[in-house]
């Protein structure tokens, strides 16, 4: 079986634009998997929702604190990927200091619905949001991926045990992947 390739879709993001006065000096750029994955060793991590509880205490802060580390294995970025739009990912970010994990809007849900990602979560009010998963992606090969278990539709929550930066580092460090 050959592995799979991560799905093509656009990504609708902010840069920011130092010709842009006050606190939102930002204009939007479609960033591509393409741009992201190609000739990159990448590791992505998806989860439900910024600024939720687990999220924002474990999941988002592993990865920063673990930045270092997965630079050392050989990875050229870390990508947090949530359903929310840029503005919330930009805010979250910047609430809880991340300088080194790249933020990733998936708004629509585009990318989660073709990874077959997108789960209801409508019994807490947050729509349609990704499953908690990461994964190895190298030259935009999906090399391993961690999904929580018990995929399903408006689960009572999704903790964080097989996605974590702990487990994806020791994952790489067992292929010894650099």
């Amino acid at each position: 079986m050959n592995p799979a390739r991560v799905p093509t879709a656009v990504f609708h993001t902010r840069v920011r634009n130092d010709d842009i006065e006050g606190p939102n000096p930002f204009e939007w750029k479609k960033v591509t998997t393409d741009e992201l994955f190609s000739g990159k060793k990448v590791v992505l991590f998806a989860l439900p929702g910024a600024f939720t509880p687990a999220c924002s205490d474990s999941h988002l802060p592993g990865y920063e604190n673990s930045f270092d580390s997965f630079v050392e294995e050989g990875v050229d970025r870390v990508i947090c990927l949530s359903v929310n739009d840029a503005f919330v990912m930009f805010q979250w970010a910047k609430m809880h200091n991340i300088e080194k994990v790249f933020m990733l809007p998936d708004g629509n849900g585009e990318f989660t619905r073709k990874m077959g990602m997108l789960v209801e979560r409508t019994n807490h009010g947050m729509g349609m949001r990704s499953w908690r998963y990461s994964m190895f992606v190298e030259d935009g090969v999906i090399q391993h991926l961690f999904a929580e278990p018990d995929f399903q539709d408006n689960p009572p929550g999704v903790p964080v045990r097989v996605s974590d930066a702990e487990t994806m580092l020791n994952y790489l460090q067992s292929r010894g992947s650099k």
